[in-house]
């Protein structure tokens, strides 16, 4: 067991014959009938002594919500709006710790050929390049789209603010977390816009969580940043933005923005996009399905195989939507079942086409990869253009 928010540190190994007691930490049973579920599951009457042992480990170890857990919480959040800068959660992870290395791996990943690649067709005429959207699955799995999306940037492109829209996995629904903070990685700290984070902050009313924890550990930013670094210095000027999921839309079959949160911030950040137009490039930090079984499903998965292939028609079936700006119409594609296919990157997706509704999207790689075994993952490349000038 593991705390994805890292109020507790340490990692518990659960014999497997208590797994399904756990179940019973809940808050709604005594702790007698919790060791009687224990003695039935496991036919032992002595198991039941078990229960206080197992108590006092999760209580010790902060898996229980009690006065242990609630310090434990406190004192991380406290620790990271104190902080002067956003620590790279995950150097020495998904990517190298030290600098060197971690240059040499940046440069694989982006500079290695792609003998893998479809075939260049003749190049589409194309407005100005408003955006791209790139995978945030560990690079060491998705290089070859990071690598893709991130070609669509010209040299030019360091010298603006990139406006990064993320996935916020643990964040709560309806809400966006904004940091003021630098992002710290081996390469260097970046620079944030504050005027733009500032503004958003202030119009951006109550669906914002300024100095938002999730922030701290979340890896959807920190990967495009490490890349941003990578192709145009440590000094890169961002604005970090985590969408949290969309959640009452997805249960009620409404529009995210029937949220009056959601709205305001939608509207604020749509304002900000119109009048920095060019100023600003966005990059997505976004993956697609999540089907097997460790997300909960029944069967197993393996990338391009079985139901896969039909998963992949129905991933293309929504970049036709998101190809055309057509936020409304990809929304109705993802809450299709609640979203069964899991896209974690669908707030952040439709955040940029309601508030930047850039005319047209292409789609320059498609990739699906076992995260293990018995589960898939799916994402892409994206590239996305204003209108071109008019021809005179």
């Amino acid at each position: 067991m593991r705390d994805p928010f890292r109020f507790a540190e340490s990692m518990l190994i659960i014999p497997s014959a208590l797994v399904p007691c756990l179940a019973f930490f809940n808050g709604s049973y005594e702790r007698q009938q919790v060791a009687e579920a224990l003695v039935r599951l496991s036919g032992d009457v002595r198991m039941g002594q078990v229960v206080d042992h197992l108590l006092d480990t999760l209580s010790e170890a902060g898996f229980l919500e009690d006065e242990v857990f609630a310090g434990l919480r406190e004192e991380r959040t406290r620790a990271f709006a104190d902080a002067t800068a956003r620590a790279a959660a995950h150097a020495g992870s998904a990517y190298p710790v030290q600098a060197e290395a971690l240059r040499q791996v940046m440069a694989r990943y982006v500079e290695e050929p792609d003998h893998d690649a479809p075939p260049a067709g003749a190049a589409p005429d194309h407005g100005p390049l408003v955006g791209i959207a790139a995978p945030h699955v560990s690079p060491e799995g998705g290089w070859r789209s990071y690598q893709a999306a991130y070609r669509a940037l010209a040299p030019a492109s360091g010298e603006r603010t990139f406006a990064i829209l993320g996935t916020s996995h643990y964040g709560e629904p309806e809400a966006f977390g904004l940091t003021r903070k630098p992002f710290l990685t081996p390469l260097g700290e970046t620079t944030v816009d504050h005027r733009l984070v500032d503004e958003l902050a202030e119009r951006g009313g109550a669906a914002v969580r300024v100095e938002d924890y999730c922030h701290s550990i979340e890896h959807s930013i920190e990967f495009q940043v490490v890349f941003l670094q990578h192709l145009f210095g440590s000094p890169v000027r961002i604005v970090p933005i985590l969408c949290g999921p969309f959640a009452r839309s997805t249960r009620e079959g409404t529009l995210p923005e029937d949220d009056p949160g959601v709205e305001r911030f939608l509207s604020a950040l749509g304002e900000v996009a119109a009048r920095e137009g060019r100023a600003l490039t966005w990059v997505l930090g976004v993956d697609m399905a999540h089907m097997g079984r460790r997300y909960g499903d029944p069967f197993e998965a393996r990338a391009e195989e079985g139901l896969m292939l039909e998963v992949a028609e129905r991933d293309r079936a929504r970049f036709e939507r998101i190809a055309k700006g057509d936020a409304r119409g990809f929304w109705e594609l993802v809450r299709e079942k609640g979203d069964e296919l899991r896209w974690c990157g669908a707030s952040p997706l439709y955040t940029f086409l309601k508030a930047v509704a850039p005319a047209s999207a292409q789609v320059a790689r498609y990739e699906q990869w076992n995260i293990d075994e018995k589960s898939v993952v799916s994402f892409a490349a994206l590239a996305f253009h204003d209108r071109p000038a008019a021809r005179v």
